[in-house]
């Protein structure tokens, strides 16, 4: 009988992330099978994934857009949100610097545009100081038509029809009132043209979505009737909004979709923002 030395047992080493070699890891990613520490590891459909091939997925994935373009996008209009922030912003600080400084630097009037033509675009975030329903509506409505078009042009895509909508407003303010009135310049403030551009938008994506836009129709004709007839709305503005949005909406619905249909709805929208200088110009040479 003899006695022998028994052997020794395996030494198992234990498996450590790639990431953090200090941290043991004994959850394997489901992907690439290896050691993923806590903070390493991102929940998949089953078990979990290191961060590494979380990564590698989305820069291998094609970005998801939608049929006008725009990147695919869940959750909160954030384009919108940050529009109704600025708005406000801009509405506290109009009570908060003296001397209506906001508005005298801002507010736009035709008799500013060849000195000051970023007052075409600012007076949009600026409001009534003397009538409180002038923000609230015009925020209600930014945000029932923003949910609607945001997802479905895409951030980039709804925020250029809102800008381009702004500056169409103030074009068409230009264009039909007179570039120096007698009793002095008449200063032009809101969102209105803006969300006119929204209402001109959807109109012309149901319109090629094959959708029905009696209601529609509906509504602008009761909100244009309305700046007709009640004094200092500036109808004008609306009419400029409404068209610019139509027209700069119609660069998008209407562009065929393929590897060209960004560059080519970017010219257009160029196009868009071209006539708009162009007409100003011409009206603005004509008054002089």
């Amino acid at each position: 009988m003899s006695y022998g030395v028994p052997a020794a047992e395996p030494s198992a080493e234990i498996p450590v992330c790639p990431r953090h070699p200090d941290r043991p890891a004994y959850v394997r990613c489901q992907r690439c099978g290896r050691p993923a520490c806590p903070d390493c590891q991102r929940a998949a459909a089953v078990g979990f994934q290191c961060v590494d091939c979380v990564n590698e997925t989305k820069r291998t994935t094609p970005t998801v857009r939608t049929v006008y373009g725009g990147a695919a996008t869940i959750g909160k209009p954030v384009v919108t949100f940050v529009i109704i922030g600025l708005c406000a912003l801009v509405y506290a600080l109009q009570w908060i610097v003296p001397n209506d400084g906001i508005y005298q630097q801002l507010a736009y009037a035709p008799a500013f545009t060849d000195s000051e033509p970023w007052r075409m675009l600012t007076s949009a975030f600026l409001h009534s100081q003397g009538f409180l329903l002038h923000i609230v509506l015009n925020m209600y409505t930014l945000w029932i038509f923003g949910q609607i078009l945001e997802p479905l042009l895409g951030h980039v895509r709804f925020l250029a029809i809102y800008l381009l909508s702004a500056v169409g407003g103030s074009a068409g303010f230009l264009l039909l009132t007179p570039v120096y009135p007698v009793n002095g310049p008449v200063g032009l403030v809101g969102a209105s043209g803006a969300i006119f551009g929204l209402f001109g938008a959807l109109l012309v994506v149901q319109r090629q979505r094959g959708g029905d836009i009696r209601q529609l129709l509906v509504l602008i004709a009761i909100n244009g009737v309305i700046g007709f007839m009640v004094p200092q709305i500036a109808w004008q503005a609306h009419l400029g909004g409404l068209v610019t949005g139509a027209l700069s909406a119609v660069v998008i619905a209407y562009t065929p979709r393929g590897p060209r249909q960004t560059l080519i709805q970017v010219i257009g929208l160029a196009g868009v923002l071209a006539l708009v200088i162009v007409v100003s110009a011409v009206r603005m040479a004509g008054a002089a």
